[in-house]
């Protein structure tokens, strides 16, 4: 699905290194970091998912989307995003217990991001409260050109769909459409 949508306009609360030097807490800071600097000049895939050290998103998502980093790189990909609902420490934990080095997380602790996704939804039923929905958008300079939306989006949904957004499907529909273009473009010459 081609979408020309905007990315929301939001800023997210990150808890960065100031120090590189330092292992101690006090290397830590915060900074605000704005969507227009995630996604703009960029062609960016962004993945989300219900929660940070769950099963599927530990297990499979998260290092999938690692493991094909440099696959989606050749692609023409300049970042891949791991979002969650989750606190900026939470989401750096996580990438720290996983060894996560390449894939960047961003921590969408409110949900506001989610929500103007139109992504948001209950999981009480799992005690988590309001989560995202999963899904991966591909934004090209601040614009969703694709979206790979899980089916079934409901709130307290009891079954956790990963099928369309996982990395190896992504990464496959990226290479089709590349080859595609790239046969068109021979087409025309």
């Amino acid at each position: 699905m081609i979408s020309l949508h905007r990315i929301p306009n939001v800023t997210f609360k990150c808890r960065v290194k100031t120090n590189l030097k330092s292992l101690s807490a006090e290397s830590w800071g915060w900074k605000d970091i704005t969507t227009d600097e995630l996604f703009q000049n960029k062609n960016v895939l962004m993945f989300s998912l219900p929660g940070a050290f769950t099963p599927t998103c530990s297990t499979k998502q998260l290092p999938g989307f690692e493991k094909l980093y440099d696959d989606f790189k050749e692609l023409g990909i300049d970042e891949i995003y791991c979002m969650s609902i989750n606190d900026s420490f939470v989401m750096n934990a996580w990438a720290k217990v996983h060894q996560i080095n390449k894939v960047k997380m961003i921590p969408d602790g409110s949900g506001e991001f989610t929500r103007q996704m139109g992504m948001l939804v209950k999981k009480d039923n799992l005690g988590f409260g309001m989560r995202s929905w999963r899904y991966a958008i591909m934004v090209n300079n601040g614009y969703i050109r694709q979206i790979w939306e899980e089916s079934g989006k409901e709130d307290n949904c009891g079954t956790d769909p990963y099928e369309m957004s996982n990395p190896e499907n992504i990464l496959e529909d990226l290479k089709h459409e590349k080859a595609t273009s790239d046969l068109t473009l021979k087409g025309h010459q």
